[in-house]
């Protein structure tokens, strides 16, 4: 993942930026109908347009023109969810979700064109002009620690928010019934961060709706001109109504006396509401409550009257946001509630409201399953784990699962048109528009889908609900091109864009990435579920598509060896050209980029994959790709052919093969600052020394027999301190290597390069487990050095979590702090594995 790269890196190129007007432009990127699949098209048209003036009309052209096409053109095979998957009809009880994960609370339906609702904050009279309006989750804004105490990924979650001298509770449940999805109501509850505090702050809570296209909301107002309610209808949700209650004190019925104000006008675009709000708010209005001095507020005004209605009404397809305000004195609850029509039809219109004592005791009654199923899922408990470290683990799955998101949109595809020279002529086009149900790395940094964390992602989500995996797993293979390529990372729709520069919302159809969605299904097949091997008899397609893509796609010089596609070029500001693709970004490869490199991690993604699918084939009785993935299995794992193309006698352990010097080095060289400079000896052909993660590979996936020989070399640099063993986790690269800690540029800092990471430790401890379990000559010394690497990892990681109150990026070899991204609750949830010993 090229996390640390967001940060740093410059200006997009014309061509990127070109794209990126045409994937914000018009109502038609929007709404994500018709007008797109026109635009991809007109995107394809302009690239033909350019290639046939580089090329002429000729075979290259044709050539061309063909890649380029199927490059936008989804796959044919038959999708691995069924129709309509994401409706309410098939699946009613995940259409409503906190399905957007970049806020801090919000939910919307599983739709190309969703009704959302969120919440915004605002502490008043904290400091002079507008006060701090809270809405998105971002790193820098002072809140925090933040996160999901319980979300059961469905129907039920409590997040809590800390805020300066506040602390948030949010909440929300579910309610089944109708053919809409049902209810579902929030609570959110504000209090002083201390108890005793004397002067207690006035807060504002503002709760809103948007909708993204025709669908219709008519707010209700009472007789005093205060709102009521809000009605409304859409094709998907039939009737409904939003109610927001009137707050009372935390965990009684007394009411309180709150200020209100409301707002109504035509949506601006979801990434411009914050901005929208603060713009609208003055300091007209003062709350007095009975017997109080009145204290003045910023708020909104206080109008019904539809702001922007042109003498048509509304814009088409352009839909409605209104938000109300509610203000008063901490402490205090507020209830948001949606009731859908469908659900009191038939005799059911004596439903109660789902607020007040109903609405405490479905969330204690929620809260309560939820522990039940954490410890006969996890078993923590169990294993003797202090009741701290049961909380982490639960906060670890929690906000895995509230960190699920539904995307919907048009990524940006540059296609590999496979002619000399011509790759940077042709402009990025625009993908079909597809949807992304997906978890998230991280909710302030990283709030869209990533394809090698989210194979992590979903090795916890499918302990706790293998539904949710079979979602996201069908829903990443429909993102599937003609060719079996699926883009790395996935930035679809206006929400998901606003959040990443220019230069890197193009996806090369060239590039890869570690195929990990294989490790769930791998998970799948052991299992035996029915409902797993039936969902996997309709993803065999399209997962064959996508491993033979792979496979063929990055091969490497010589048979049976691999080279990842899309390193860096050997710039002179670059101590070591990235590897983006890989997922490991700046480890340390080939000095020297070539096509001569042999890249020792995806042989063994390869030989991974291989294996799971014919695996996969044998069970489901496809014989034909069984006969040709066994013999590519076989081969891969053939530990003489691994010796042959990566052991590297001199260094003692595995390696990549390539161009290579170690006589490189930053220097400063003014005016340009730092510069590469290369000594002697000259690069040559030859194994890279750099010994970290990659060297454990064919260790790390459980590709070495027990009995092998390059075992006990393996083990002894994991355990070596000089090397990668640490007391908080085994090191991405070794202390004792020339580019530990190194910069990769004067603006660089290093990212995989001695830092520690959870998704690799948990590898490594599947692996030591695994051997630690199977006969042989290292069987005892793996099972001691897994009991020693796991307490090392769940301590320090609890530890940083009692600390911080966030699980994070990585951690640091030196002092176990945590580093990167937080809360980054993507694949650093896995350390709830870890805890329950289930690799």
């Amino acid at each position: 993942m090229a996390r640390g790269e967001r940060r740093r890196r410059g200006a997009p190129a014309d061509g990127a930026r070109t794209a990126e007007r045409a994937a914000r432009g018009g109502p038609a990127r929007r709404d994500g109908r018709g007008g797109s699949a026109r635009g991809a098209v007109r995107g394809v048209a302009l690239a033909v347009l350019v290639l046939s003036l580089v090329l002429g009309l000729s075979g290259s052209w044709l050539l061309a023109w063909h890649r380029v096409r199927r490059a936008v053109t989804l796959h044919s095979a038959s999708p691995a969810l069924p129709p309509d998957s994401s409706s309410p009809s098939v699946a009613p009880d995940l259409f409503w979700g906190t399905y957007r994960p970049h806020v801090y609370f919000g939910m919307k339906t599983r739709s190309p064109q969703p009704l959302l609702t969120g919440l915004m904050w605002a502490q008043q009279g904290t400091t002079p002009g507008t006060p701090k309006l809270r809405h998105t989750c971002e790193q820098g804004d002072g809140v925090g620690p933040y996160g999901w105490e319980f979300h059961d990924g469905v129907s039920f979650g409590r997040q809590h928010i800390q805020d300066g001298a506040l602390r948030l509770t949010t909440e929300f449940v579910k309610r089944p019934g109708g053919q809409h999805g049902g209810d579902w109501s929030w609570r959110v509850t504000v209090e002083p961060q201390a108890s005793g505090t004397s002067a207690l702050p006035l807060v504002s809570l503002f709760f809103y709706v948007v909708t993204d296209g025709k669908e219709v909301l008519v707010p209700e107002v009472g007789a005093k001109g205060q709102l009521k309610f809000i009605s409304g209808h859409t094709s998907e949700l039939g009737d409904f109504r939003f109610t927001l209650l009137a707050p009372t004190s935390p965990g009684d019925t007394t009411p309180k006396y709150g200020s209100y104000n409301v707002f109504w006008s035509s949506n601006p675009g979801l990434p411009l509401l914050t901005e929208m709000v603060k713009s609208r708010l003055n300091s007209w209005f003062q709350h007095r409550p009975p017997g109080a001095s009145p204290e003045r507020y910023l708020g909104l005004p206080g109008s019904l009257k539809w702001e922007d209605r042109g003498p048509s009404g509304q814009r088409q397809g352009q839909g409605q946001f209104l938000i109300q305000q509610v203000t008063l004195k901490v402490p205090f609850s507020v209830e948001f509630v949606f009731e859908s029509g469908s659900a009191r039809a038939g005799g059911s219109q004596a439903l109660k409201q789902l607020a007040g004592s109903l609405l405490t005791q479905a969330l204690e009654s929620h809260a309560e399953t939820f522990r039940k199923r954490f410890e006969k899922t996890f078993r923590l408990k169990e294993k003797g784990l202090s009741p701290e470290e049961q909380a982490l683990g639960q906060a670890a799955l929690s906000g895995l699962l509230g960190g699920i998101g539904y995307f919907y949109g048009q990524g940006l595809v540059l296609p590999d048109v496979g002619v000399a020279g011509s790759e940077q002529k042709v402009d990025p086009v625009l993908f079909p528009p597809v949807p992304l149900f997906t978890a998230v790395p991280s909710r302030s940094f990283f709030p869209r889908g990533f394809l090698w964390d989210e194979g992590f992602h979903q090795l916890v989500v499918q302990r706790w609900d293998p539904r949710l995996t079979r979602e996201a797993l069908g829903h990443w293979l429909g993102l599937l091109n003609a060719d079996g390529w699926i883009g790395r990372e996935q930035i679809l729709g206006d929400e998901a864009r606003a959040r990443v520069p220019p230069e890197f919302l193009v996806q090369r159809t060239a590039h890869a990435n570690p195929p990990t969605l294989l490790l769930p299904v791998a998970h799948m097949l052991e299992g035996g579920d029915p409902a797993d091997l039936a969902f996997l008899r309709r993803a065999f397609p399209r997962l064959h598509a996508w491993f033979s893509w792979l496979h063929q796609s990055q091969a490497g010089p010589v048979p049976l060896s691999y080279r990842w596609r899309g390193r860096d070029p050997a710039l002179p500001t670059l101590l070591n050209p990235k590897t983006l693709p890989s997922g490991l970004d700046d480890y340390p490869r080939a000095s020297h980029p070539s096509a001569t490199e042999r890249h020792l991690d995806l042989r063994c993604w390869v030989a991974l994959g291989a294996r799971v699918l014919m695996r996969l084939a044998e069970q489901l009785g496809e014989a034909e790709a069984a006969a040709e993935l066994g013999p590519l299995a076989v081969s891969l794992e053939a530990e003489e052919s691994l010796d042959e193309l990566h052991w590297a006698p001199e260094l003692g352990v595995f390696a990549d093969f390539g161009n290579h010097t170690k006589a490189v080095q930053l220097k400063p060289r003014p005016p340009q600052g730092m510069v590469r400079v290369v000594g002697r000896p000259h690069p040559h052909l030859q194994y890279v020394d750099a010994l970290g993660y990659v060297s454990l590979f064919p260790f790390l996936l459980r590709l070495l027999d027990p009995n092998s020989s390059r075992l006990g070399p393996l083990l002894d640099v994991l355990a070596d301190s000089r090397h990668l063993w640490s007391p908080f986790g085994l090191r991405s690269l070794a202390a004792s290597s020339p580019f530990y800690s190194q910069r990769n540029s004067e603006h660089d800092p290093p990212y995989w390069r001695g830092a520690v990471w959870l998704n690799i430790n948990y590898l490594a401890l599947g692996a030591l487990h695994h051997y630690g379990h199977l006969e042989g000559p290292y069987q005892a010394r793996a099972a001691k050095l897994h009991r020693e690497l796991r307490a090392n990892l769940v301590g320090n990681v609890w530890r940083q979590y009692q600390a911080t109150g966030f699980l994070w990026e990585q951690y640091s070899d030196r002092d176990g702090r945590g580093m990167g991204c937080r809360p980054f609750q993507g694949w650093t949830s896995l350390v709830l594995l870890v805890m329950a010993e289930d690799y």
